[in-house]
């Protein structure tokens, strides 16, 4: 039988008041997995982020990891999991060693054993030669993989990213999950991470996307692509609401209204741009064509971009 996954989450609700942040959210996580939850800001990332790392209780709902309940045994999954939050966590006037040191001491950590952890994960991620530098004088992503040799201090066989990615460049993103698949394949580490960018959820092994506090997609990022078919085609014009029926009308063909634009999920779509122009001369504007992404997969999914605003009700 296949192994339990070493997070579960079964039916997990959680309400400010009357809003409702998460709406009985329910996946599981394999072990040795890297697992995003992809979603706007305001769509119950952070929410379901505090519950897992037993930052508070859900309203409703379960949630495990490595077996033990995160409300009722949280010291328990506190010792299984390293956490890194969206915000800093390092003391920038201590050196890096400082701060790991710190960090080791509160997991029971001490002399010899301390030191060689710590030598060790500065080795690994390439940071030996700045043990002693204070942290303020290092970049973004410098910082970032002080981050997470902290959290894997004490071995921890979950590690919980809260958007992770947040303030760095584009090569340090990548960076970034380069080392989060060298855990995965090296150590057998499972990550979740908390993201709002396409290129860093095409990089999980699967995700979960969150719209409003609900769960409305769970797969690998290419079948979730794959659902869609074809090719992408973006018409911009000056009235696309009537273009769009117009579309209908003549193809027979069911289009979204997505920031202005009409997005139309069409096999061969370079075929079929001339047949849209000579169709409707004058109309159009503007027309691209590509693969779908993860963000047309969420336009599909729920109609609107992942970076528009959401309405009241998740976190």
């Amino acid at each position: 039988m296949p192994d339990e996954p070493i997070v579960q989450i079964e039916a997990i609700t959680h309400q400010y008041g009357q809003r409702v942040a998460l709406d009985a959210v329910t996946f599981g996580v394999d072990r040795g997995s890297i697992f995003g939850l992809l979603g706007p800001n305001g769509g119950g990332k952070t929410t379901l982020f505090k519950i897992l790392t037993t930052l508070m209780a859900p309203t409703g709902g379960s949630a495990r990891i490595g077996g033990a309940d995160v409300a009722t045994q949280s010291r328990v999954v506190r010792r299984q999991i390293g956490v890194v939050f969206q915000s800093p966590s390092l003391d920038d006037n201590f050196t890096v060693l400082e701060n790991l040191r710190q960090q080791g001491n509160l997991y029971g950590l001490r002399g010899s054993d301390l030191d060689e952890r710590i030598r060790g994960l500065l080795d690994r991620f390439a940071l030996a030669d700045r043990a002693r530098d204070r942290v303020k004088t290092l970049s973004g992503g410098l910082k970032r993989r002080v981050e997470l040799v902290k959290a894997l201090l004490h071995a921890p066989k979950v590690l919980i990213l809260d958007e992770p990615s947040t303030g760095l460049d584009p090569a340090a993103r990548l960076s970034l999950m380069e080392h989060l698949q060298q855990l995965r394949d090296r150590d057998g580490v499972t990550s979740l991470l908390t993201t709002h960018l396409m290129e860093e959820a095409d990089r999980c092994d699967r995700i979960g996307i969150l719209d409003e506090g609900k769960l409305v997609a769970l797969d690998s990022p290419n079948t979730l692509k794959a659902t869609i078919g074809g090719d992408i085609v973006t018409v911009s014009t000056h009235d696309p609401a009537e273009l769009a029926a117009h579309v209908k009308e003549r193809f027979h063909i069911t289009s979204d209204l997505v920031n202005g634009q009409v997005q139309i999920a069409r096999d061969r779509g370079h075929e079929f741009v001339p047949e849209l122009i000579e169709a409707f001369p004058g109309e159009i504007e503007s027309v691209t064509v590509g693969k779908p992404t993860l963000e047309d997969v969420f336009v599909q999914l729920t109609g609107h971009r992942l970076t528009e605003p959401t309405k009241p009700g998740g976190t």
